[in-house]
């Protein structure tokens, strides 16, 4: 009698797709074919009948067509056509329908690990973000509210941008105006110094032109010669009223003209003696000005000198503090690691030497390391 296959390698087989397809190929094939006993390619009888001679156990496929492996796969199969052609057109459908299964397969494991992907992408943005609180996972609940605070304030947002663009609209119609207004002031002043300077324009036109300013001249100095001459009869008219002698009058209005011209004379050249004194007076203040000028342009250089040399000293300074704070940091440290070393020697020291003492010139070459 021929042995059974084990049945935890029978569920291993039937766990196998590829298997279960080769098998309902083989009974399909087997069916289909009665007489050949289920050769596939006519070697087959003549080992399992050398293998059944021989007592060796026989393999897994080679069974009676009465026995049922597997009941379920068995009687799904249904033989409509008989022949070669129509074995191998299942094959190749079974084949091709495998491959598909293949491709299917490949390409749901291709979405499911690209949806795997963006599912840790959006988790970790989310547990990154705002959204959650520190040290929290992000709950679904906590997005969402997120999400509808951030839609909240969004339209909040939009609402003052809008009130903030009509309140712009009515501040550029308000400067609008008052640049029309600012144009039309300028407008009437420009026409009100027109209307003031057309008569000195007019003047100046009149003064430029040779022969009338010869004109203008010529009746200023007969006009001034006129004033003279009324002067100088108002004062003979007062001069022959002052007292009943008319002579003595006259003497004395002529006595004061005489003084009355030299203190003319006199004072022109007073006059003339203060402008020289004053422009004396002025070159030594130029020079003094220009002395001036120079120390405190020597001055501001040498402020200027001064100013540079204290950015100097500054930048020394904070080099220096820089250097003093690095090696602070290193005495700190070396400091530290002195305190270790102490505090490793006193542990040393306080427990029991179990083992064995350590040599003299190692513990000296490790304090010297640590040092």
């Amino acid at each position: 009698m021929a042995s059974q296959p084990h049945p935890d390698e029978v569920s291993y087989y039937s766990q196998s797709p590829n298997f279960v397809c080769i098998l309902e190929i083989f009974f399909y094939y087997r069916q289909a074919f009665p007489n050949q006993g289920g050769d596939l390619g006519g070697d087959f009888s003549g080992n399992r009948s050398s293998a059944k001679r021989s007592g060796e156990k026989r393999p897994f496929g080679d069974h009676d067509a009465g026995e049922d492996v597997f009941d379920s796969k068995k009687g799904k199969l249904k033989v409509e056509e008989s022949g070669p052609g129509a074995a191998t057109g299942m094959i190749l459908s079974l084949r091709e329908s495998l491959q598909n299964c293949k491709d299917g397969l490949a390409t749901c494991q291709a979405e499911l690990e690209s949806a795997k992907c963006e599912i840790t992408k959006w988790h970790a943005a989310f547990q990154d973000g705002p959204a959650t609180p520190a040290g929290g996972s992000p709950e679904p609940g906590l997005v969402v509210t997120y999400l509808q605070n951030l839609k909240s304030s969004e339209e909040s947002l939009k609402e003052k941008l809008e009130k903030a663009k009509k309140r712009e609209a009515a501040f550029i119609v308000t400067y609008a105006k008052r640049e029309q207004e600012i144009a039309d002031l300028k407008s009437a002043v420009r026409d009100l110094k027109k209307q003031l300077s057309s008569s000195s324009i007019q003047t100046r036109k009149f003064l430029l032109d040779p022969a009338i300013h010869e004109e203008f001249m010529r009746l200023k100095r007969l006009v001034e010669e006129k004033e003279k001459k009324v002067k100088e009869l108002q004062e003979n008219v007062e001069a022959v009223n002052f007292t009943p002698n008319s002579r003595k009058g006259r003497l004395l209005m002529d006595k004061c003209k005489t003084l009355s011209a030299q203190n003319a004379e006199v004072g022109e050249m007073t006059s003339e003696a203060k402008i020289h004194e004053l422009g004396t007076k002025i070159t030594e203040l130029k020079s003094h000005n220009a002395e001036l000028r120079n120390q405190f342009d020597a001055l501001s250089q040498h402020t200027d000198g001064l100013i540079s040399d204290v950015d100097r000293s500054h930048e020394m300074v904070f080099l220096l503090q820089e250097k003093i704070e690095m090696k602070d940091y290193e005495i700190d440290k070396v400091r530290a690691e002195l305190k270790r070393t102490k505090e490793v020697l006193t542990e040393k020291e306080s427990k029991p030497e179990e083992v064995g003492e350590f040599p003299r010139e190692k513990e000296e070459d490790e304090a010297e390391n640590m040092s």
